[in-house]
């Protein structure tokens, strides 16, 4: 049981935090409500709700049709596209539960998410550069019984294969009446942790937690009806789901602006052509944006909210963005497993600059300990730990890290140093964990040791954080080549890598060969003394450092 139960069950729900629509429930409204109205837009593409409630309906049928029942899982790995929207709202209505995965993500990934998850369907975007993806897929539908099939979108399909552009496309068909098919307490989606202890684990979150989060992260957002969200980063993050993000934005019958562009400056075009009001950046992206903002001749006078979230905005950056691309900056800090922290629109400007906000509900309930366990004094750091109405409470299928990473009362360790305010805001300081954030994909120090060891030429490897001015953090991997072993290059590992199927954004960007790892006293790897020596190389490049 991943879910929050008993008592505090009870109080949410008779508060009236939790209720018994489904996520989707609010978005079939609008598709009458808005139905007018412009609900998505791809490229030159646009769905109005009226639309995409027969797009999701037709496709919610036609998942049926495939045998999917209310409760099995739906893995969808795709890029930005408006088949990605009628996928995730088609499940939905169907009592399906998405399991959301980054399109990064590669074999190692997704056989470990398609292993844990069970799902019965996996959809794969195959356009463009991506034809890797659909052969990984085509193993994996070989490796796992219950994968029945796959939705492709892009490229050729063979067999059973499905053409998702057809399954999303209505060609007149009138769907069938939706009845709900889920209860509050079912899982509505599947999240993905950071994989900060390892590969990712699995996060249930229900209807009635996700759904209490949403509505409340609207309000804090101002997602209004007539709001235009610009959706830049992968849909498959959290914060650009559901804080108020994709959902949110549908839930009051907004347009969501779906795009990928490569440079601020596209993104710009769309900001002046669709007169873009809201958008959710990584702080790499946004201080992207804010230099491309500064010699740009484009309209950028729509933006009203830009949330920052993903990894930590440093100090006095927010007033950078600010002046740089108008609007208010809203830094947004939480994660996978729930809590939610905003600074507000209408918060002192001390506030926003220095701080990641305060927690999304008074229900939110926070503790800061020290490494003991018991709760440091007012404003002092330590670790933050956390529970609410829409936090889990553990990961599925996974008791071990359930039990690491949860403590007996339901609160959740996050792993991260904060410092609390009087105003209850939040200044997240650094992680305890061993995980780097690179520009708001965290990567696991652990997963990336267990793989370069498997190369024959290495015998002991360490992962740590290099500080990067534009990613915040990037790989650094300290490694004692094999006796007898020549010494490793970048390349070579990088190469490796490649071949093990590992996300090409977890690949070391610096190597420094020693010989031998610092310890410390107790025999472990002294991470601390490793990172002293490697802060303060120049940018990173893709040639191998030496030291030892």
């Amino acid at each position: 049981m991943t879910g929050v139960t008993g008592e505090r069950a009870r109080r949410y729900r008779e508060s009236g935090l939790w209720n018994d629509e489904l996520v989707v429930t609010p978005i079939r409204r609008q598709f009458a409500e808005a139905a007018g109205r412009c609900a998505v837009v791809d490229g030159t593409r646009r769905i109005g709700y009226a639309e995409l409630g027969d797009a999701v309906g037709v496709a919610r049928d036609r998942l049926a049709g495939l045998g999917v029942r209310p409760g099995d899982r739906i893995a969808v790995a795709l890029t930005n596209c408006a088949e990605y929207v009628v996928l995730v709202l088609a499940a939905l209505e169907l009592g399906a539960a998405p399991v959301l995965i980054l399109p990064a993500f590669r074999e190692h990934e997704l056989d470990h998410v398609v292993a844990v998850t069970e799902p019965v369907l996996l959809a794969v975007d195959a356009t463009g550069r991506r034809t890797e993806a659909l052969t990984v897929a085509r193993r994996l539908r070989e490796r796992h019984a219950g994968l029945k099939n796959l939705l492709v979108r892009g490229g050729e399909t063979t067999g059973d294969e499905v053409d998702l552009a057809l399954l999303c496309e209505p060609g007149g068909e009138t769907p069938s009446e939706w009845k709900p098919a889920a209860a509050p307490s079912d899982p509505a989606v599947f999240l993905l942790s950071g994989g900060t202890t390892g590969l990712p684990k699995a996060i249930a979150r229900t209807h009635e937690g996700y759904g209490c989060m949403i509505r409340h992260a609207i309000t804090v957002n101002a997602m209004t009806r007539d709001a235009v969200n610009l959706v830049v980063m992968p849909a498959e993050h959290g914060f650009v789901m559901n804080c108020p993000g994709i959902l949110g934005a549908l839930s009051v019958g907004a347009t969501v602006v779906l795009s990928s562009p490569e440079s601020p400056s596209g993104a710009f075009e769309i900001i002046e052509r669709e007169r873009v009001t809201h958008s959710t950046l990584v702080p790499s992206v946004a201080l992207r944006w804010s230099a491309e903002a500064k010699r740009t001749s484009r309209d950028l006078s729509s933006l009203r909210v830009l949330l920052v979230g993903g990894s930590r905005l440093a100090p006095g950056t927010a007033d950078e963005l600010r002046t740089a691309l108008g609007g208010t900056v809203q830094q947004c800090y939480g994660m996978s497993e729930g809590l939610l922290c905003y600074t507000r629109l209408d918060d002192p400007d001390e506030v926003i600059r220095d701080t990641q906000g305060r927690p999304l509900l008074p229900e939110d309930e926070i503790r800061v300990v020290a490494a003991d366990g018991s709760d440091v004094e007012p404003g002092e750091e330590g670790e933050l730990l956390t529970r609410g109405p829409y936090t889990v409470a553990g990961y599925y299928a996974n008791p071990e890290a359930t039990a690491e990473a949860f403590t007996p009362d339901g609160f959740y360790r996050t792993g991260d140093l904060v410092r609390v305010d009087p105003g209850g805001n939040l200044a997240i300081l650094g992680r305890l964990r061993d995980v780097i954030n690179r520009g708001g994909e965290k990567i696991s120090a652990e997963e990336l040791e267990a793989m370069v060891l498997r190369h024959p030429s290495i015998a002991q490897a360490a992962g740590v954080a290099m500080p990067h001015a534009v990613h915040g953090e990037t790989v650094c991997l300290c490694v004692v080549p094999a006796a007898g072993a020549e010494r490793p290059g970048l390349r070579e590992v990088r190469k490796f890598l490649d071949g093990q199927g590992l996300a090409r954004y977890k690949f070391p960007e610096h190597l420094v060969v020693l010989d031998a790892l610092p310890l410390t006293g107790t025999g472990k790897v002294d991470k601390a003394a490793l990172r002293r020596d490697v802060t303060g190389p120049p940018e990173p490049t893709m040639l191998s450092g030496a030291r030892g």
